[in-house]
């Protein structure tokens, strides 16, 4: 797109294809036929005319203007909820949920100043899968800050998982639920999200169903390829050789038991049964590991109830307090605790006397 009226009319096609184009001139108060050659880049937009219609198009003004994402603009994708009953897919607390998002991106913001320009991200799951690593599910979001480049934050106060680029950073922000396979799905298919560049707000209801589609296909291709799929032999598997791939796999039995169907067409026997029960049921009662005695299903769940924000964004925040640029607050809000609780290296304020004051005040 080499114009603004070319990137206006890509817009309108996204958001609303069946809008007359007289309507949407009218409501930013043009005339038809200067919003038509405005379109045809036979005439300029005046700004007010340019912020009206980012707003009624629902789109990011500077991308209008310079064909360039604004880096300080908050782009979001989310995990739908999916009734697999109705085929509806939702998300009930997307409204709740903004505060926390706000406030995620403000910890961004307030630690980096500068945007920076991210690394391309793989585009395929098998890419990804390379670039993570062998048995990357339990370090999974370790692996993703670590060698692609990809924040991994959580906290209680998510009804879903998101995805966003703050300030050219890419974050992947997860509830605190202790619910670790649910988890792993959510960060593959946010990941998915990111990956194909699907952080655009206000798309029409087909548009977005084609992106949460391919998001989960994403995340299935990267937890549950068909190669490593297909060197179980899934109707002879008994309860602890399932309980085993279930847990090294690092997704649910649902989430097996779907994807399995999805390729061969059925469900096989054993895990049909246990995909209608908790996976931590079939994990408790017949998964064989060699801990020493220690109940690593338990402290796989403790590391999923954890709040979490990476250490590099707790850094700079304690190297802002330190320098006096940044108040206790934002990385109190992180950790959970309360500012005054909080000890960290800061400038000390130097203590002014009444009498002083009142003379600087001239009373």
């Amino acid at each position: 797109m080499h114009s603004i009226g070319s990137r206006v009319l890509e817009r309108i096609e996204q958001v609303c294809p069946d809008d007359l184009h007289r309507d949407i001139a009218q409501d930013i108060g043009m005339t038809p036929d200067a919003f038509s050659r405005a379109l045809r880049d036979k005439r300029q937009f005046s700004s007010l005319e340019l912020a009206r219609l980012a707003e009624r198009l629902n789109a990011d003004l500077h991308w209008i203007i310079t064909g360039a994402p604004d880096p300080n603009r908050l782009t979001v994708a989310a995990r739908h909820n999916f009734d697999h009953e109705t085929g509806e897919r939702d998300i009930p607390g997307r409204e709740g949920d903004e505060a926390t998002i706000q406030n995620i991106a403000l910890a961004y913001r307030q630690a980096y100043r500068e945007p920076e320009i991210a690394n391309p991200l793989p585009d395929h799951p098998d890419k990804a899968r390379d670039l993570l690593g062998d048995a990357f599910v339990r370090p999974f979001a370790e692996r993703l800050e670590q060698r692609l480049g990809v924040d991994v934050v959580r906290v209680p106060d998510l009804s879903t998982a998101y995805s966003f680029t703050v300030g050219g950073r890419r974050v992947i922000a997860i509830p605190a639920t202790g619910n670790w396979f649910r988890e792993n799905w959510s960060m593959a298919h946010e990941l998915g999200h990111l990956a194909m560049g699907h952080h655009d707000e206000g798309l029409a209801a087909d548009v977005s169903e084609k992106h949460e589609v391919s998001a989960n296909s994403f995340a299935a291709d990267l937890l549950l390829p068909e190669d490593v799929l297909g060197k179980f032999d899934w109707d002879h598997t008994g309860d602890p050789e399932l309980a085993d791939a279930v847990w090294w796999l690092g997704v649910s039995t649902d989430a097996l038991a779907r994807r399995l169907n999805s390729l061969n067409g059925y469900v096989p026997q054993r895990v049909s049964f246990w995909a209608g029960h908790p996976t931590q049921r079939l994990l408790r009662r017949c998964l064989m590991l060699d801990s020493a005695g220690d109940d690593v299903i338990t402290q796989r769940m403790d590391e999923a109830a954890q709040r979490r924000f990476p250490l590099a964004l707790q850094e700079a925040h304690v190297a802002g307090i330190a320098s006096g640029s940044l108040g206790k607050g934002t990385l109190a809000w992180m950790l959970g605790i309360d500012a005054d609780a909080l000890e960290v290296d800061a400038p000390e304020v130097p203590e002014v006397k009444a009498d002083a004051l009142a003379d600087a005040l001239g009373l």
